[in-house]
């Protein structure tokens, strides 16, 4: 039986932004209520702990506790609307929205490991677990495994060469994979198509771009890339029909739904 995934890419979410886009892309889920959901990773930016900034006039004020409590923010707005559908639903006794929820880590999270090995005094002190994925009912996979789903390779991005550099185009992914696969990590989006021996398509997609703010060092030009999330319908055995839908249509379409943070905080994690 064919299956629905959504796809989230990068949210790289942090402090001051407004996540209103995220409940109304969780309002979105559940309206279609795929089985599966894949974070594919950098779902916080953890900007505090970036060695690119670090030294310069950007980095200054930047504080990991400020990260951490931006990413469950955000958090907390993806998954109020499939929170309160349960809510709904176990009050009138219907059945509730339970779909698989993956979570791919990437580089940004990654940070967080990083400095610890960088600065041993840290360790025990700074943790991929402060940011509550689990809790929030993700299954977590570290930074670049690779997770299949029904014929699909998930991973943050897929290395090339010796030196395991991100693949740069669809098109190389797919070389590296040899399988469908799909990689967030680089803005924008990119598909490339190729066929296995038997005839059956597969599918490379690269797409690290679920977030409304601008960043610095991609300068004015840089900033233009399409923003938003994918559904893969009808996935069987790695062959999927790919539908990516912008933060543009789902602003729109859901209007409507708002976001108070406030409200959030009185709200413990009922998401499993």
């Amino acid at each position: 039986m064919s299956k629905k995934i959504l796809v989230l890419p990068d949210v790289q979410a942090k402090a001051g932004n407004d996540f209103t886009y995220l409940k109304r892309i969780g309002t979105y889920m559940v309206e279609k209520q795929p089985e599966i959901v894949v974070c594919i990773g950098d779902f916080a930016d953890m900007e505090s702990l970036s060695s690119y900034d670090k030294g310069k006039k950007s980095f200054e004020g930047r504080r990991y506790k400020r990260d951490v409590e931006a990413s469950k923010e955000a958090m907390r707005a993806f998954l109020e609307p499939l929170n309160d559908y349960n809510e709904r639903a176990k009050r009138y006794k219907e059945k509730r929205y339970r779909p698989r929820m993956v979570m791919t880590l990437g580089n940004h999270e990654h940070r967080i490991s990083r400095a610890t090995e960088d600065s041993p005094q840290f360790d025990g002190l700074l943790s991929v677990d402060a940011l509550e994925y689990k809790e929030f009912g993700w299954e977590v996979y570290p930074f670049l495994e690779v997770v299949v789903i029904d014929g699909i390779a998930f991973s943050h991005y897929f290395g090339t060469g010796v030196m395991g550099r991100p693949a740069s185009t669809a098109a190389a992914q797919l070389r590296v994979a040899n399988m469908s696969c799909f990689a967030g990590h680089q803005q924008g989006k990119q598909i490339h198509y190729g066929k296995r021996a038997d005839g059956s398509i597969i599918t490379s997609i690269i797409s690290g771009s679920c977030y409304e703010h601008e960043e610095s060092y991609l300068g004015a030009q840089g900033n233009s890339h399409w923003r938003g999330f994918w559904m893969l319908n009808d996935v069987s055995n790695g062959a999927f029909d790919e539908m990516p839908v912008s933060l543009k249509f789902v602003n729109e379409r859901f209007k409507h739904v708002t976001f108070d943070p406030n409200r959030l905080e009185t709200i413990t994690n009922r998401f499993q």
